[in-house]
């Protein structure tokens, strides 16, 4: 056991806990659970958007994907950051002046349907749990690397404290832990970085020249093919990065925590600079992992390059940096996880509960207490998943579940904004279609079937390894579909809808 890790692993736990408790103090109702009382301002918020964003895939997976794929592997850079500008553009804005605690609360004022709402909670779950186990299987290889202690047991240790903190925290200890954790996240990439690119004599032609000859690949690791040799397979990767990140609900359910439409629209804007600056840094450490830490020693480390990061931490400054890094990537998965079973529990709690089973009559305490069991439960259905799941890259499983939210969340988004014939069946169509497909293709593809490597020891009957470029056009067709065939009227209240979408301002009946 390293005594210094040790150390910092306490800190970050005693640090988030002291914040989960004075967070208490201040929860009373659930509007400070769902949103913080919507009392975050634009910097706040950014930052805390960036901190649900940046998560063990961007700082473990992503490190290991360039270390070990180069130019492939910086594809998610460049995804997860482009993905903010149809964020900004097109979701940010309407949903915040649409919604207050949820998704399903902003399509409720076009279609008062209470399956469709029910539907969408369905699909926030399924998201939500998805991309936790993501974060829950590098946690495990983390503390595994640090502390010695089973990856089982390292899941279960993180899949407690997150729910610790949403179940006495809410959004406001959530939303504190992201932003303390961005702040550091920056500060280890940013040291890291510096020390790699002096190695390199600060010169960035040097760095390019002497990482062309680190691993086996040579002048190959600076071209695409490497991981992704079919150019459908990175098309529809590259789909699902770009069009998912505006429809995760954890992301979206930030735009809810500031009061009003310019703050959300800065703190977009905020989380874009913060996200541009780190993926930027990640081309420092994937290069630096590779020409310090070494090919061959990343692959012999396992865990499909996901320990590249505490590794290379290891080589450039021993064992103090190591534990530093290590506790920074801790806190990064703490804080995603955090963010993402809170959105979970609201679409049980807020949407389940108190909007389809209560039909809104569930008095505070009810919804508070209906909340906190809610986050208790999808805890453990992570955390025995996570536990199934501990050989797989994190990058990958979050590539996962961005294809399911850009499937399934995102056509009905768009849609519902955009298109006056549609209706609240073709929603239903539309989310079902996208959920189904992406799931059902992820399990026939590569990922899960190979007769080497994989969960299922047979050849895949889907032949890519990411299914947006099928499933996201699926969704879209499944919604259009859905609305031509139900035989409904269009929405007479879409005026009145698209004006509060774009003002803010509830119109006079």
């Amino acid at each position: 056991m390293n005594p210094t890790g040790f150390v910092f692993f306490v800190s970050i736990v005693i640090g988030t806990l002291v914040i989960t408790y004075y967070a208490s103090q201040r929860m009373t109702n659930p509007n400070d659970f769902y949103a913080a009382g919507h009392e975050l301002n634009g910097i706040q918020n950014g930052f805390a958007i960036a901190g649900d964003y940046m998560s063990a895939a961007s700082f473990l997976g992503i490190t290991g994907s360039i270390a070990l794929y180069g130019y492939d592997g910086f594809f998610y850079s460049i995804g997860f950051f482009v993905s903010y500008l149809v964020l900004l553009l097109i979701v940010a804005e309407p949903l915040h002046n649409l919604g207050k605690y949820t998704v399903a609360d902003a399509v409720h004022v076009r279609f008062r349907s209470r399956k469709l709402r029910g539907v969408i909670a369905l699909n926030t779950l399924s998201i939500s749990v998805i991309y936790m186990i993501a974060q829950l299987v590098g946690a495990g290889a983390l503390i595994h690397l640090l502390l010695n202690i089973d990856n089982s047991s390292a899941i279960l240790i993180v899949g407690i404290l997150m729910t610790t903190y949403v179940v006495f925290g809410g959004m406001i200890a959530t939303s504190w832990v992201q932003i303390i954790k961005s702040i550091l996240l920056l500060a280890g990439t940013l040291i890291m970085s510096l020390i790699i690119f002096s190695r390199f004599g600060w010169s960035l032609q040097n760095m390019f020249s002497s990482v062309a000859t680190a691993t086996p690949l040579g002048d190959k690791f600076l071209q695409p093919g490497n991981q992704y040799d079919n150019p459908i397979d990175t098309l529809s990767f590259n789909l699902a990065l770009i069009l998912g990140t505006a429809g995760l609900p954890h992301i979206l359910v930030r735009l809810f925590t500031v009061r009003e439409t310019k703050t959300a629209r800065f703190s977009v804007v905020t989380a874009t600079g913060v996200i541009g600056i780190y993926y930027i840094m990640t081309i420092f450490l994937g290069f630096g992992a590779a020409s310090f830490v070494g090919w061959r020693q990343l692959e012999e480390a396992g865990y499909a390059g996901n320990l590249a990061a505490p590794l290379l931490a290891n080589a450039l400054g021993g064992e103090f940096l190591m534990a530093f890094i290590s506790a920074v990537a801790f806190a990064t998965i703490l804080a995603v996880v955090s963010g993402l079973v809170l959105s979970a529990s609201s679409a049980f709690a807020h949407d389940f509960y108190s909007s389809i089973f209560r039909r809104g009559t569930a008095s505070e305490k009810e919804q508070m207490y209906a909340a906190k069991l809610s986050s208790i439960g999808v805890g453990l259905i992570s955390i025995v998943l996570a536990i199934g799941a501990q050989k797989l890259n994190v990058a990958f499983l979050v590539a996962l579940a961005f294809a399911v939210a850009a499937s399934a969340n995102l056509p009905m988004i768009v849609l519902i904004l955009f298109w006056k014939k549609f209706n609240p069946a073709g929603a239903i169509a539309g989310i079902l279609t996208g959920l189904a497909s992406s799931i059902i293709l992820v399990l026939l593809s590569p990922n899960v079937m190979d007769p080497v490597d994989g969960w299922i020891r047979v050849k895949a009957l889907f032949p890519l390894e990411n299914p947006g470029i099928i499933s996201i056009p699926l969704g879209f067709a499944g919604a259009i579909i859905g609305t031509l065939i139900s035989g409904k009227p269009s929405d007479q209240r879409y005026d009145r809808f698209l004006f509060q979408a774009l003002t803010g301002m509830k119109p006079e009946k």
